[in-house]
């Protein structure tokens, strides 16, 4: 296993944990890190866990925006917490490939979500993939 994906799987963990408890997020992390990370911590754990939670807003409202038909809060917790750590990377880290992450995402959801996790993971992250991110980084002449 990749040390990312450790990461993402620690994240996924702390983020799903914190999804459903709303405790005091700065508490937690340390404790998490202090428990659960080696000595010496995990920096890509750290910055996708804090790009979440800074980003939330952000986020939640494109997970909203691109899932059709479903509110926020009638998505499963590890459902929404997944995308919100995928949507996180697509925006925010530019040195990994989009198909990496949709990738993971998608791994994470058929290992951790229900059956159908999977597809509904890959549907919402495609489409902001399409329609936000790629959208973001055409040149202004491409743009409608």
């Amino acid at each position: 296993m990749t040390t990312r994906r450790k990461s993402r799987e620690s994240a996924l963990q702390f983020l799903y944990q914190w999804d459903i408890t709303h405790q005091d997020a700065r508490k937690d992390f340390d404790h998490f890190k202090e428990h659960f990370l080696n000595e010496g911590g995990d920096l890509f754990f750290e910055r996708v866990v804090q790009g979440v939670l800074s980003h939330g807003q952000e986020i939640d409202q494109l997970i909203e925006q691109y899932s059709e038909n479903w509110r926020l809060d009638r998505i499963a917790s590890i459902d929404r917490t997944i995308l919100r750590m995928a949507i996180f990377e697509l925006l925010y880290c530019e040195e990994i490939p989009p198909k990496v992450i949709l990738n993971e995402a998608v791994d994470l959801g058929k290992h951790y979500g229900s059956e159908n996790s999977g597809g509904f993971i890959n549907g919402i992250l495609d489409r902001i993939l399409n329609e936000v991110v790629r959208k973001a980084v055409q040149p202004a002449s491409m743009k409608s």
